[in-house]
């Protein structure tokens, strides 16, 4: 299933969800269109990438050294104090969400610079049971677990690009992405 926006079709048993807003940059060539393929990344437009790290996601305490990651990552990138709530929440509610239901995972961290402007750019992978329905998944009270259910819904809003993979059996991949408005 693909998801774009609030328009839904049909890509074989991949689940897919990509979100961009009209207000953020406009998306690589790379991005835009797409509907399947083995890399659970988009490739950058050139020169949009720089430095970046990673970071295993195998227990309580990796999850904190994610968040501390993170926040080093949007003051270096030069975010205000608001953006850098907004990443280091969506990254915290990604990474638990592959530790919780993905059985641990990895998070990556990338600066990027486009047009003048930088952003991070957070994937998270797990090679858990995947995602049977992202719909209901994205929707607001929805938990498979113990929490409040806002989790991949509430880092879908955070976030300026968002895309989802996750094929049942196999894992999930997150890929999101904030921009400097500064």
């Amino acid at each position: 299933m693909t998801l774009r926006g609030e328009g839904v079709a049909t890509a074989g048993a991949e689940l897919i969800a990509q979100r961009s807003p009209a207000s953020g940059p406009p998306l690589a060539a790379a991005r835009s269109g797409r509907s399947g393929g083995a890399s659970a990344e988009p490739e950058p437009a050139d020169g949009e990438r720089g430095g970046g790290s990673r970071f295993n996601v195998a227990s309580e305490e990796d999850l904190l050294t994610v968040r501390h990651a993170v926040r080093a990552a949007t003051v270096e990138a030069g975010f205000g104090l608001v953006d850098q709530t907004r990443i280091v929440t969506a990254a915290s509610e990604l990474a638990r969400n592959a530790y919780v239901h993905g059985g641990g995972g990895v998070l990556e961290i990338e600066t990027l610079t486009r047009s003048g402007r930088r952003g991070l750019r957070l994937t998270v992978r797990d090679q858990g049971p995947g995602i049977a329905d992202l719909d209901q998944a994205l929707t607001d009270g929805f938990t498979t677990g113990g929490g409040l259910g806002h989790g991949l819904g509430g880092a879908q809003r955070l976030m300026h690009d968002f895309e989802v993979r996750s094929t049942p059996g196999e894992g999930t991949a997150v890929v999101v992405t904030r921009w400097n408005d500064r």
